[in-house]
């Protein structure tokens, strides 16, 4: 892969809990042709984290994006139909090892090299997008 390759894909997806393997199998495939398959574990994770709260808690269209920049980081980014930001991710070790819900931006928090999130518009609407970053070079 030459070293300043850059790309960008992204996947709208309906508002379905099943888009989230559709998403996390995408993103492994991109990454693997990309050369970049040390990276599939965690951006699997991340994209899944981001991707299952854009579908859980929101009622529209959502959408995955990665792109990979000529600095080599990897951007991983979920957009959803709710403009509100997202709650503050709590810290992992607060959180009850049996609880089912609200490690998903902690996670994120721990395994990204940075996080955030951003107003944005897609399909007409405003939302945002909340995203992370990975190393890639």
């Amino acid at each position: 892969m030459p070293e300043n390759e850059t790309w960008d894909y992204t996947l709208y997806i309906p508002n379905d809990l099943r888009a989230v393997t559709v998403c996390r199998r995408t993103l492994r495939l991109i990454l693997t042709l990309h050369g970049l398959i040390g990276l599939v574990d965690t951006a699997e994770l991340l994209a899944t984290e981001l991707v299952a709260n854009a579908v859980r808690h929101t009622k529209g269209p959502a959408a995955l994006r990665v792109r990979r920049t000529g600095e080599g980081v990897i951007w991983i980014g979920a957009w959803d139909t709710d403009p509100a930001p997202p709650e503050p991710p709590r810290p992992l070790d607060h959180v009850a090892e049996l609880e089912e819900e609200g490690r998903g931006l902690a996670l994120v928090r721990a395994c990204a090299e940075v996080w955030g999130w951003q107003p944005s518009a897609r399909f007409g609407k405003r939302g945002k997008f909340v995203w992370c970053e990975l190393d890639a070079a």
